[in-house]
């Protein structure tokens, strides 16, 4: 069985940083793109940031330099670091990825729980 588990939400002042990390555990054979997610109440879910294996990245333009996005392949681990975070940051940010399990031909997709993070301002 595949796991997702987010960590490193929390409360933080406006100005502040945070560090987000998503751990991927189970017979995994490889990850492909790795991505995090952020849902506002009363918002969609939207794309945040996203990695490709070979260490490509994407960001959404609300946090174009400010968020940076990596991963650590071996620890099959995916980051996120927030830095001048701003009240509209605040939200529950989901770890998202597209793994193969051990035997299985088929890249499918998986959510971790989230982790809330709140911007106090």
């Amino acid at each position: 069985q595949v796991r997702l588990v987010e960590s490193g939400g929390g409360l933080v002042q406006a100005g502040g940083s945070l560090r987000l990390a998503c751990a991927a555990s189970g017979t995994i054979s490889s990850i492909n793109t790795m991505r995090w997610y952020r849902q506002a109440p009363g918002n969609q879910r939207e794309l945040v940031a996203e990695i490709s294996s070979r260490g490509s990245t994407n960001y959404a333009g609300s946090v174009k330099g400010r968020f940076t996005i990596s991963r650590d392949n071996a620890k099959k681990v995916v980051y996120l670091q927030m830095n001048s975070l701003k009240g509209e940051d605040t939200a529950v940010y989901y770890c998202n990825a597209d793994l193969r399990q051990v035997g299985d031909v088929s890249l499918r997709n998986y959510w971790g729980q989230g982790t809330q993070v709140t911007v106090s301002s």
